[in-house]
């Protein structure tokens, strides 16, 4: 039988074409205003995290209204309180540690970087402001002046005034959110395309259900890190243990690695004050902290509450900073979260259909 070619006829109809250039345009507009969909996300996500605190409330019969106002209020003086009883403290432990900084460099720099025919001028200049004694903060005034003054002020206002600009748009966004029973459910019907919105607000109530449970577990792990470093560096005689202790409660939010730079300034300063043994057992100290919380901590209190795997927040950490800064290290995890369930619903799906 003589063999027959197939054509293969592709038919693209006009309305396939139409949608196919207004999702390229949706995309474009979400880019041109990126910034603004940052900060919606951003309230989103905060008026979210106060939503179990207000629903909590309204079981004794507390109107939303009172609640949302209480929870913001409480909010705002536990973070004054914690800024009068610490901030203080941190700036001077920062100063004095700036201060400190270069003869601690000189103590860990080998003298290989500062000997020599001149191999490695970068490290002789570097070690030469860092030996004048003067604080760190005089190098990156002296480094800062040879780019431009008038314009890293300009660049430098521009920043604050926006940042500022940002905070206000989000605590005013998530109010409003908040405010209302079911406010960010119907902001979801506004933006998700007819016939989608369902499907949306279920996919958001799972990821935000996902999202608290990695909150609580990280402020729990985040304190009890914070309580075990201070004790061991004041008991250890370190300087500066309530800044490195902030240090390891605050890294914690990212698995494995976190820790392991939350440790390398506590060695530091422990090989500059005490010598070679100290420094030995800060490490051992540090690996001893480790292990309690990846054997005791994680297994028996974190992991029965926590909804994200490490390596899903590690990730997520880096693209979130890399693509938009703060506020994407902000939002990272919850559209982590949410991409999670997203991923588990095709699944699912794909399951069904074979």
């Amino acid at each position: 039988m003589p063999n027959r070619e197939k054509d293969t006829i592709i038919s693209i109809s006009a309305g396939t074409i139409v949608k196919t250039l207004a999702i390229l345009l949706g995309f474009w507009v979400l880019y041109m205003l990126r910034d603004l969909v940052l900060v919606i996300l951003t309230a989103v996500v905060l008026a979210s995290s106060i939503e179990p605190a207000v629903k909590l409330l309204g079981k004794y019969r507390i109107h939303r209204i009172p609640a949302v106002l209480g929870v913001y209020v409480a909010l705002a003086g536990l973070f004054a309180g914690l800024f009068y009883a610490f901030v203080p403290s941190l700036l001077g432990e920062l100063y004095d540690f700036s201060d400190r900084l270069p003869g601690v460099a000189q103590q860990l720099v080998p003298p290989v970087l500062v000997g020599g025919d001149g191999a490695m001028k970068g490290g002789e200049l570097l070690l030469a402001q860092f030996s004048s004694g003067a604080p760190v903060s005089d190098l990156f005034v002296t480094l800062s002046s040879l780019s431009g003054a008038s314009k890293g002020f300009a660049t430098t206002a521009g920043s604050v005034f926006g940042g500022l600009f940002s905070f206000v748009l989000i605590v005013v966004l998530s109010f409003y959110f908040a405010m209302q029973e079911r406010g960010i459910e119907n902001f979801l019907k506004i933006v998700i395309p007819f016939g989608k919105e369902a499907y949306a607000i279920n996919l958001w109530e799972r990821s935000k259900a996902k999202i608290g449970k990695w909150m609580q577990g990280q402020i729990l792990l985040g304190v009890l890190i914070f309580i075990l470093v201070y004790l061991g560096l004041t008991i250890f005689g370190i300087p500066y243990a309530l800044l490195l202790a902030l240090l390891a409660g605050t890294l914690e939010i990212i698995p494995v690695f976190g820790p392991i730079i939350a440790a390398i300034p506590a060695v530091a300063l422990a090989f500059s004050a005490g010598g070679t043994s100290l420094a030995l057992i800060i490490t051992g100290f540090y690996l001893l902290v480790q292990q309690f919380e990846s054997n005791l901590i994680y297994p028996l209190v974190v992991r029965k509450i926590v909804g994200v795997p490490p390596i899903l927040v590690i990730l997520a950490l880096i693209i979130g900073a890399e693509l938009a800064g703060f506020l994407g290290i902000l939002i990272s995890i919850p559209v982590a979260a949410a991409v999670m369930e997203l991923v588990d619903d095709i699944e699912k799906s794909k399951g069904l259909t074979s």
